[in-house]
Formats: structure tokens, sequence, C-alpha cells
């Protein structure tokens, strides 16, 4: 290869990796306009530009009318929703999470870690006419999740994914320090589960446990969630029992195994 064609070849890599960087900054705002991505990623305005009109054409992106800024567009949503449905480990959880839904009557999540974050691979919804919006394929913040937690009490790595990060605040009940989160944690694995109320949504709550594999390892988790009415208080220990018996059922399948970033 000739020392132009080299160059285009890592200039091309550079643009593929700062359109990545893009999505990555729209993914922890829910809008920015292109000065203030140009200068996040210390790029001319001009080369932000052309970078959102491609993610835009892709459908990667979209441009809000009224501030003419751009935010996530429809296309990730809809890789979300492929990636999750391809996962061999929903296949198998699907009966588990049927079953723990009808016997809870509460939305029921799986999820994976991705680097600091969960990945919810599937969701079956409460029929319950009070419930809260969620969706397959969203990432969390690890701290704010009972499904994050679950997973960092029982994962080295996952937990060190998670205090390399800030502890962005939601709400005010919120984990907002390494030196909660672990304590957090250290209380998690004593009990054999974890629980969120109101620290990622106000009014939400949930509660999850670990999916392990045969070396003690989490590597997914069940949640159980729904309004903070109905899942804190006396109904808490009953819906742990429920939650933690479909993992531990999911964990006993001998041929679900891990593989990098999720079982297969």
């Amino acid at each position: 290869m000739s020392s132009t064609s080299a160059e285009a070849a890592a200039g091309g890599l550079r643009s593929v990796a700062t359109a990545l960087d893009v999505l990555d900054c729209l993914a922890d705002e829910p809008e920015l306009g292109v000065s203030e991505l140009g200068r996040r990623l210390g790029i001319s305005k001009s080369t932000a530009h052309r970078l959102v009109t491609t993610l835009c054409q892709k459908g990667y992106l979209q441009q809000v009318p009224d501030t003419r800024s751009y935010r996530l567009g429809i296309r990730l949503h809809e890789l979300g929703e492929t990636v999750a449905s391809r996962s061999p480990l929903r296949d198998r959880a699907l009966p588990l999470l049927e079953s723990l839904r009808n016997q809870t009557g509460e939305t029921v999540h799986l999820a994976v870690p991705e680097g600091n974050q969960m990945f919810y691979v599937e969701r079956l919804e409460s029929y319950q006419g009070l419930r809260f919006s969620s969706r397959v394929g969203r990432l969390r913040p690890i701290h704010l999740t009972s499904s994050g937690k679950a997973v960092a009490a029982f994962n080295p790595t996952v937990a060190e994914a998670a205090c390399a990060n800030e502890f962005e605040r939601r709400t005010p009940r919120t984990i907002r320090t390494k030196e909660q989160f672990l304590r957090c944690l250290a209380e998690t694995r004593a009990r054999g589960y974890a629980y969120s109320i109101e620290e990622d949504e106000p009014g939400l709550a949930s509660v999850a446990a670990p999916v392990l594999d045969r070396t003690g390892i989490a590597r997914a988790a069940i949640s159980v969630a729904g309004p903070a009415a109905r899942i804190a208080g006396e109904h808490m220990n009953q819906t742990a029992r429920r939650v933690r018996a479909a993992a531990a059922q999911l964990m006993s399948v001998e041929s679900v195994w891990w593989s990098g970033t999720g079982f297969r």
C-alpha cells in the first residue's frame, strides 16, 4: 500500500471513530448542537457538521426542528432491538420470564453488562394498568439499576467498570459515591439480590437477582420492576424469592455459557 493510500485509510478510520464518539456523546445527553459536539470532541464545527449530516442521512441521528440540535435516531433503536432479539440467552430465559411475570404481575427484565452499563435484552410488560415505560435494547448505568448492582456484586470486572465511571445522579436517592456503591454491593452479596427504589426514576422500584456462571461470576440479571408502592415494602421479600428462583433456574441450564459480550 502506498503512503498516500495508507494515509487515506487512516483518515477514514479516524472519521469512523469520531462518528462513534458523536453517538457516545448523544447517549449521555438528550440533544446537543454542532458547536457543543465539536467542543466536546475537539474537532472543528465544520467537521462536526459533516459527521452529523451523514449520520442523519443514515438514520443514526435526527435533528430537532425547534432547537436545530441533534439527538439519537430511530436506526439505533432498531439495531438494539435486533441485537436483543438474536440473543440465545433471551430464548432460554423467555419461559422463565413469562412465569415470573405471571407470578408477580409486574414488568420483568433480562439484562447483561455492557461496559459500564446494563443492556436490556428482554422486557415483558406488566398486565396491570399502572406501569412504567421501558424498552428492549436500552442501556442504563450500572449504579442506577437493581440489575446492574446484582451483577456488579458478583462480578469484579463489572464493579470496577462502574467505579471508574462518574456516578450520574438521577434522583435524590441515587448512589453518588464509590463508597456508597461498594457498601451496596456488599449488602447485595449478603442477601443474594439487589434492589433500586426511586434511584433511577421517581416512583419506580425494582428487584434483581444475578445469573451466575459455573465459577460463581454474574453474567446477567433478572429483575422485576414497577411502581415503588407495589414493589417496595411488604412484598419485597416475596418478590425477591421469586426473582432469585428464576435466576437460579437460568443458571442451571448447563448449555448456557458466557463468551465475551453475552451468553450463547
